[in-house]
């Protein structure tokens, strides 16, 4: 993306991993997003937007759990701190046995529109997410919690992360074959529409219980190999595309701010991962990466889609940016967790190891 008078870079070692908590840190981890999140809600959706297959989660202890990565996503990460299970697939439940200690709602080819994804499927957009939290806030309260207060006092020391928006601009706005969302919103009124109808769903997430919310930015888009080998261009990206998003990012903080300003309690953090994200696709030996250019698996359409089925993917995963034409591969992922939890110039104003002491 092209780097706004605002944006930061961020210059920190890459862990391999990051260890779980030897203690539980939160009583849960609550998920919402996109196919960046997604631990497999799409299984169960009819939808061409799937992962559960080889040699997506090659890398993972479960195999081809519906994650469109090699391995771990940042949600995982995060669960590992907190000294937590990976948060299941809310889909895969039934609702009176709900698990206490999170869930993940986040579904591939989504977004914050209702629109948005659509030609793929079925998916969960953001608002069907928060109303699907609703929805387990009734059921977990009448199976596990007896009195109010005590279910207040679990949802307020949960943790609730979301990274969504970016179908927003790649399955939509940039896809002036499906959408004419391009014709009717200038770039910086389509940033404010995604801004508003966020706000207005984490304030939904607010009034149900959560108090401590991460939403994470999105990333360089411009970057992915969907869009430069698609595009014709100069240098790394396609910084037309990032300039298009940067709006939303720019956005962001203040949204957030409002939020935590206004509603008593609260801390909406911002997760600042276009920086560092972008700043590994420019300066990948920096992060211990070889290629941040080529997809690690063998990818449709010219490496520009997502993984052909069972095809095997390239020896060294961690040494490679992107995994399809659209995801990053674990390592990438581990490089933002570990930001998020460690740097409070990551995830502002709290890093995570900080927000679970509030």
């Amino acid at each position: 993306m092209t780097m706004s008078k605002n944006s930061v870079i961020f210059s920190f070692i890459f862990l391999p991993f990051i260890s779980s908590a030897t203690t539980q840190l939160a009583p849960a981890l609550y998920v919402f997003g996109d196919s960046l999140f997604d631990s497999g809600n799409n299984n169960f959706l009819p939808t061409a937007a799937r992962a559960n297959y080889l040699p997506y989660g090659a890398n993972f202890v479960n195999r081809s759990t519906g994650r469109f990565t090699n391995g771990k996503t940042v949600a995982d990460f995060i669960a590992e701190f907190l000294g937590l299970p990976y948060s299941p697939p809310f889909l895969s439940y039934k609702r009176d046995l709900l698990p206490l200690t999170g869930l993940n709602y986040a579904s591939g080819s989504c977004g914050i529109l209702p629109e948005t994804g659509s030609p793929f499927g079925r998916c969960l957009n953001f608002e069907e997410q928060v109303g699907l939290f609703q929805d387990s806030v009734k059921s977990l309260q009448q199976r596990y919690f007896q009195i109010l207060v005590d279910f207040s006092n679990y949802l307020s020391k949960s943790v609730f992360i979301v990274s969504i928006g970016s179908n927003d601009y790649i399955n939509n706005y940039l896809e002036t074959s499906l959408y004419d969302t391009s014709k009717r919103y200038t770039p910086q009124l389509f940033a404010q529409l995604l801004v508003y109808k966020l706000s207005q769903q984490l304030e939904r997430l607010y009034n149900l219980g959560a108090r401590k919310i991460v939403v994470f930015e999105l990333g360089p888009i411009g970057c992915l190999p969907w869009i430069t080998r698609n595009n014709k261009h100069t240098g790394q990206c396609v910084e037309d595309t990032n300039q298009i998003v940067s709006y939303f990012n720019n956005m962001l903080p203040a949204m957030l701010q409002n939020l935590t300003t206004s509603l008593k309690g609260s801390n909406f953090i911002n997760g600042h991962g276009h920086g560092v994200g972008y700043d590994a696709i420019i300066n990948p030996s920096k992060y211990g990466i070889a290629d941040a250019s080529n997809p690690c698996c063998t990818a449709f359409f010219n490496g520009t889609s997502g993984c052909i089925p069972y095809l095997r993917p390239c020896n060294n995963t961690n040494k490679h940016y992107f995994w399809d034409g659209y995801h990053p591969t674990e390592v990438v992922y581990s490089i933002l967790a570990s930001g998020c939890i460690n740097n409070a110039s990551f995830c502002t104003p709290y890093s995570l190891k900080d927000l679970v002491k509030v």
